[in-house]
């Protein structure tokens, strides 16, 4: 059985990279820029300064990095925070929390679970609950919320994959999974699943297209071209109306003569 490249394997919804499926080992980028497979403290710190230079085109140096990219020192103050959390300090993790969040304005319970190269950018607002979970290379924008809509103790906030894209202002609520690569619009609330490689905008939020790209370090930032729905919608009916308004004219029009001719009819009859 010939096995097929999986360059050359087409799947619905997918646009792949030129190198292939993605792999995690990232190939088609240099060198510098491939993610490291189990990187140590100053490995990780590196990896989260290279990844807002990858996402953040306003970035010009580690120095500016380091001092003024607050998303960055919330991801940081969120892994102590977490670490002191599954040790059950659980106190000292939520104070530090606290902490961070008066610090960078970015609100991360130590109980979530985050991956690896997820930059929070500008930061102001952002709220991660405790059983919320993000997958690697997720980009999440001012205002973003991962709620959840249950008081029991149990899985009640969102599960996010990798590489997805969170606009600003999206709200994302409850124990919901949106897929890998996926994409929520600015101002979307979403309360249902999302499927990978989808765009997901309105509220609440409805998939409007699947059409994403495999290479989560590489994510589709072009928000400009988001379908607008109710504009498509408001197009779809003007367009029915107008068809139907021609056709009803075609149909004035035929029946025009017929009355005439009967109403003709009608007067030489009493004449």
């Amino acid at each position: 059985m010939t096995t097929v490249p999986l360059s050359q394997r087409n799947v619905v919804g997918e646009t792949r990279p030129a190198c292939g499926e993605c792999c995690d080992t990232c190939i088609c980028l240099p060198e510098d820029e491939r993610p490291m497979p189990r990187p140590g403290l100053a490995g990780r710190i590196r990896e989260d300064v290279q990844t807002v230079f990858s996402k953040d085109p306003a970035a010009r140096s580690v120095i500016e990095v380091l001092t003024c990219y607050p998303g960055l020192h919330a991801i940081w103050m969120y892994r102590v925070a977490h670490a002191l959390w599954v040790r059950n300090f659980n106190f000292l993790a939520r104070l530090l929390s606290h902490i961070a969040r008066w610090l960078t304005g970015v609100e991360i319970h130590p109980g979530a679970t985050i991956g690896r190269r997820v930059f929070i950018d500008h930061g102001m607002g952002v709220v991660i609950g405790e059983t919320a979970e993000v997958g690697d290379d997720v980009l999440i924008y001012k205002g973003v919320v991962l709620g959840g809509v249950s008081l029991e103790k149990v899985k009640r906030h969102p599960t996010i994959g990798n590489g997805v894209v969170l606009g600003s202002s999206a709200i994302v609520l409850g124990p919901i999974e949106v897929g890998n690569n996926a994409q929520v619009g600015s101002g979307s609330v979403v309360v249902k699943p999302v499927p990978a490689c989808a765009t997901v905008v309105g509220v609440p939020g409805r998939v409007v297209k699947i059409d994403g790209v495999s290479c989560r370090l590489k994510p589709d930032l072009r928000h400009e071209q988001l379908p607008d729905m109710v504009v498509d919608t408001i197009d779809r009916l003007t367009q029915r109306i107008t068809a139907l308004e021609a056709r009803l004219n075609d149909l004035e029009t035929f029946e025009a003569p017929a009355e005439a001719s009967f109403a003709l009819e009608e007067a030489e009859s009493w004449l």
